[in-house]
């Protein structure tokens, strides 16, 4: 496992790199973890050494005995991009959250003004790729609904 500290924006994050399979890296940054798209695979070290993660605990939803689904892996799905730039002031949903088209999944901060970001799609939160506070870019994932 690597460890980096690094500050960003006066924030300071503790990384820590758990594992690397293909182009997705498994982080955790201040103790929370993370699933993190790399554009192209890193190429393998010799011997790496296998860490097996530690599944965050996932909010359920309370759904029908009617409606049972199969699990969505972490990640999965289509993701919510932000629209303009700017600082995210409130993430309103969790992992594992059922949202529906239409409802408010973050709060964005531009140019002085609060933004609701919204749902494209109903489903299931599978990833929050963000946290409050963070500056985003015009079309910068947010979250993942599966």
């Amino acid at each position: 496992m690597d460890k980096y500290q690094y500050k960003l924006n006066g924030v300071d994050y503790n990384v820590e790199i758990e594992d690397i399979e293909g182009n997705i890296a498994k982080v955790t940054v201040n103790g929370k973890p993370f699933e993190v798209e790399l554009k192209e695979p890193v190429k393998a070290k010799p011997a790496p050494q296998k860490v097996t993660p530690v599944a965050a605990p996932v909010a359920k939803a309370a759904e029908p005995a009617s409606a049972a689904k199969a699990p969505v892996a972490a990640g999965a799905g289509t993701k919510v991009i932000a629209p303009l730039p700017g600082t995210i002031t409130e993430i309103k949903v969790a992992v594992g959250q059922a949202v529906k088209a239409g409802d408010t999944v973050i709060i964005l901060e531009a140019m002085k003004m609060q933004n609701n970001i919204e749902a494209e799609n109903s489903g299931t939160i599978t990833s929050i790729l963000v946290n409050n506070g963070d500056t985003v870019m015009e079309g910068a994932p947010l979250l993942t609904i599966a």
